[in-house]
């Protein structure tokens, strides 16, 4: 198997960590990023112990972690009185429980380490400025096709490349991107114009009437990231994201508690996004050809999972095709295993959208009855022990 060449559209997260999960099994890899230099939008990320697990898979987790924040907790707070609910402790009971803690990281550190990763395996595996715009394939082996009039011959093509993918819709025809009605605002504070108090390893939900509110350190500490959230938007179309002030920011959460506030009045730049998904499919997987990531499962964020089952796509989909010596049985089994997962992860996403956001949450006493019934220890550990427990290396294939 070790004579297959594997074109992988996308060199993001999803793009790279499979091709490093490919490399290290000895498969041939070509990486095609449409951008000029590997690049993420500058902002945070967590990386729940599954993922963690996954990238020690690939070599890179002891790297990352050095760059990244290990949280010791994650918090519920009210949006406008500011009361604190434990959500669960992280840190060294994460470690105890899951084998592995729980970060927050710089999404541009993560992409860093594993572009290094992937040229430390294959020097020349990474194509810039190749954009894929479309694909045909035979029995025999599949061809990207590039912007640029290129066209590229394999014997795999992994479409990697995002919720925007062009892989998507040349392999199952089109649909649309749908706008959800929901923008997020995020902004990166350095940590250091900040009160002692926001200086804590914790990552912070604010949860209120039609928005909530998420912040966590990044960097080691030296950064905070900020984003939020709010409903009952619109957006004409792409570009899907657009610059702010933080102004703006501080006007959409006008009546948030203070600390909000605090934070915003330090943010020296603001960045509007539009969160958009697409249909969830039926299959990932046609004959020589899949998809992984955003391209097949794009998650609204509200479980902190769409780039950590980005990964673990990208471990099962290697292991699969160790395995399976007939292409397409292993691009089938691959989409077998994951599919599932990745359902139930968009479904609880999206449920917690009403937990986030709900009207209940308007009134003090309602609030504080809402949250407390909703985030019980019990109602916790259903909705994310079977996130945190799966391990992508050593599940059955």
């Amino acid at each position: 198997m070790s004579t297959l060449k594997v074109l992988i559209a996308g060199g993001g997260i999803g793009g790279l960590a499979a091709a490093i999960a490919l490399l290290r099994r000895g498969f041939d890899v070509e990486v095609y990023e449409q951008a000029g230099e590997l690049r993420e939008f500058g902002a945070g990320i967590q990386i729940s112990p599954n993922g963690n697990r996954a990238l020690h898979s690939l070599g890179v987790f002891e790297t990352l972690q050095k760059l990244s924040c290990n949280a010791d907790a994650k918090e519920i707070r009210l949006w406008n009185t500011g009361k604190t609910w434990k959500l669960f402790d992280l840190g060294d009971a994460a470690l105890r429980k899951y084998g592995f803690p729980y970060l927050t990281v710089f999404r541009p550190d993560l992409l860093r380490v594993l572009g290094d990763e992937v040229k430390r395996l294959k020097p020349d595996a990474i194509h810039l400025g190749a954009r894929g715009v479309g694909m045909s394939q035979t029995a025999d082996g599949v061809t990207l096709e590039l912007a640029d009039g290129r066209r590229v011959h394999g014997d795999v093509l992994v479409g990697a490349d995002g919720v925007h993918t062009k892989i998507r819709p040349a392999l199952f025809g089109a649909d649309e991107t749908e706008f959800t009605g929901m923008v997020a605002w995020r902004t990166l504070i350095p940590m250091e114009s900040l009160p002692e108090r926001f200086r804590r390893s914790v990552a912070v939900n604010w949860v209120g009437p039609g928005g909530h509110l998420v912040h966590y350190p990044v960097q080691g500490g030296r950064i905070m990231n900020f984003v939020g959230t709010l409903e009952g938007n619109t957006w004409d179309g792409p570009p899907w994201s657009a610059p702010a002030t933080a102004q703006a920011c501080a006007d959409a959460f006008a009546g948030w508690h203070e600390d909000i506030h605090t934070m915003l009045a330090q943010a020296p730049s603001v960045t509007r996004w539009a969160l958009c998904g697409r249909p969830f499919l039926d299959t990932w997987t046609a004959g020589r050809a899949t998809l992984l990531g955003d391209a097949c499962h794009p998650t609204l964020p509200f479980l902190a999972q769409g780039a950590v089952h980005t990964i673990e796509d990208a471990v099962v989909l290697a292991r699969c095709l160790e395995k399976y010596q007939d292409v397409p049985t292993a691009l089938r089994r691959y989409d077998e295993v994951r599919r599932p997962r990745a359902h139930r992860m968009v479904l609880g996403a999206a449920e917690n959208t009403a937990r986030f956001h709900n009207p209940a949450l308007n009134n003090v006493d309602d609030a504080e009855a809402f949250v407390s019934r909703e985030w019980q220890s019990t109602a916790i550990s259903d909705r994310y022990d079977w996130l945190f427990t799966y391990d992508a290396e050593d599940v059955a294939i």
